[in-house]
């Protein structure tokens, strides 16, 4: 059987074929519809920083041709016959996993995320052999249980993001219980995720604290994301002033960074959440965590259960990402301004009205 027989969809995006972290258009072949597969006309996809981090590797298991993007959202065209949540028209999202066993006690407590046998939206091998390729295209097709519907009063493009890093920054909010009105969250890194991560904490009606290297963001953080307070993590006087005041870090940061400052900020019994993805491996001093019966903890996305919660929270309290919209063809430029961190906060493809004329 030809490839064209088993993958009757043609499909076309934008896919880096080495470790170089050039981008360019790359036609493929995507599923036909399965009777418990959505298939939806890709609009919009966010570039997230861990694209940048599989398009060049850094991570160690890319494999190549590598279509990244896992802040999918279009809108449905095509419903296979076993499919009940979702019907042609619809608004629709995919996140970071299309795949999952289904049957483990993570996957039973609605945490697909952490199935050990999750499938990644795009460079990992479906349950049919194949590679999945992820937003930076024109089509996608998914298992619907790994849809996720977008309401209509949320604007797609300002909505993608939503499916990482909204759902990032959410779930350990809600895990940690760190989402009570009174209580006192600090956000470490105000980007992509921390900015969303502010927005989601004031929703919930906790006080907000950034804490940036960046003097420049503090404007930023309490004028326009409307964080009650900004701490610069450089400087001494400011960190010492409001040591054992929070509850609970939401730390963004993916770059190498000293935790014993972020340590010392937080209360008897605090957590300090890590969701950044750092490269190497980070100091951890242990006394200070004795000293107050304080955690150092991870979290990764969520399941899928919990991210369409994630989306609806944000359709109520009218939360998106802060976005630049960007042609296709723009791809590569925007990577390299994100290696800068000179994006204000999430770049969106703009896939629907720009992809065919570029390909």
């Amino acid at each position: 059987m030809s490839i064209e027989q088993e993958h009757p969809k043609k499909a076309s995006g934008w896919a880096a074929r080495d470790s170089s972290g050039v981008l360019s258009p790359f036609n493929f072949y995507r599923r036909e519809t399965g009777e418990k597969d959505v298939t939806f006309k890709v609009l919009y996809c966010g570039i997230c920083h861990s694209d940048l981090h599989m398009v060049k590797n850094e991570w160690g298991f890319s494999t190549y041709s590598l279509v990244p993007g896992h802040e999918i959202v279009g809108e449905v065209t095509e419903v296979g016959s076993k499919v009940q949540k979702f019907k042609v028209g619809d608004r629709v999202g995919v996140g970071c996993i299309v795949g999952s066993c289904r049957s483990c006690e993570n996957c039973t407590d609605h945490l697909e995320n952490y199935c050990p046998k999750q499938i990644l939206t795009y460079g990992a091998k479906y349950y049919d052999g194949s590679t999945t390729y992820g937003g930076y295209s024109d089509i996608m097709v998914a298992d619907e249980h790994f849809i996720v519907r977008i309401p209509d009063n949320l604007p797609l493009d300002g909505a993608a993001p939503l499916l990482c890093a909204g759902i990032t920054t959410y779930s350990p909010l809600r895990y940690f219980g760190l989402d009570k009105p009174g209580m006192h969250v600090g956000v470490v890194g105000l980007g992509g995720l921390g900015h969303v991560a502010v927005k989601f904490a004031k929703a919930m009606g906790v006080k907000v604290t950034v804490i940036s290297t960046s003097p420049k963001k503090e404007e930023e953080a309490l004028k326009h994301l409307g964080a009650d307070s900004f701490l610069v993590s450089r400087d001494q006087d400011q960190m010492q002033a409001a040591i054992g005041t929070m509850d609970g870090i939401i730390d963004t940061v993916s770059a190498q960074h000293p935790l014993l400052p972020l340590i010392g900020l937080l209360n008897s019994h605090g957590e300090l959440v890590m969701v950044g993805a750092p490269e190497k491996p980070l100091e951890l001093p242990v006394f200070p965590l004795l000293m107050g019966r304080k955690m150092v903890a991870g979290s990764g996305i969520g399941g899928m259960k919990e991210t369409q919660e994630m989306i609806d929270f944000a359709a109520k309290h009218n939360i998106t990402a802060d976005i630049e919209v960007i042609p296709i063809d723009y791809l590569n430029t925007a990577m390299e301004r994100l290696v800068k961190a000179d994006v204000r906060y999430r770049f969106v493809i703009d896939i629907g009205n720009t992809l065919k004329a570029s390909s």
